[in-house]
């Protein structure tokens, strides 16, 4: 039966963990490149309202989700009996941590400081776009790679 739940969880880590990185990765390739043709204002009016509109129970079930589900199927592992993938595991949930303390380290504060932010728009949206775009850059990679992990743990484990 544990063995059961342990594959539960892990499935729903890997659901999450797709979710997330497929969040951050249209962020990457579509999202922050459309607003860089778009003006000053434009810009900085867009991310203060996007970043109001994404904290809600859909984005935190799998912002939250993925890390948190990837370290309890890490320790369903251990204790289960269940066979192959810890070190997918192991390496999955890390990442996918990472991905969270970057966001709450970095982009999250440089949200806060434009939403606050008196400046120009021009002196926001120059002190914000470019380390803002390139830690989301990071974001995307770790979550991409942390679900790739959990997908070969899967795939390790014979799911």
């Amino acid at each position: 039966m544990t063995v059961i739940v342990s594959e539960v969880v892990l499935v729903a880590a890997v659901v999450a963990a797709g979710l997330i990185a497929g969040l951050f990765y249209a962020w990457t390739v579509s999202v922050m490149p459309g607003l860089a043709r778009a003006d000053d204002h434009t810009f900085v009016t867009a991310m203060r309202e996007m970043n109001v509109a994404i904290v809600n129970g859909w984005f935190m079930l799998s912002f939250l989700g993925a890390p948190l589900l990837s370290i309890a199927a890490v320790v369903l592992h251990l204790t289960s009996g269940a066979q192959g993938g810890l070190p997918w595991l192991v390496a999955g949930a890390v990442l996918l941590v990472a991905m969270l303390v970057i966001t709450g380290a970095v982009n999250v504060p440089m949200n806060n400081a434009l939403d606050k932010g008196t400046a120009s728009v021009a002196e926001l949206r120059a002190r914000f776009e470019k380390p803002w775009v390139r830690w989301n850059t990071a974001r995307t990679v770790l979550s991409v790679a942390g679900f790739g992990c959990l997908v070969g743990a899967l795939v390790a484990r014979g799911a």
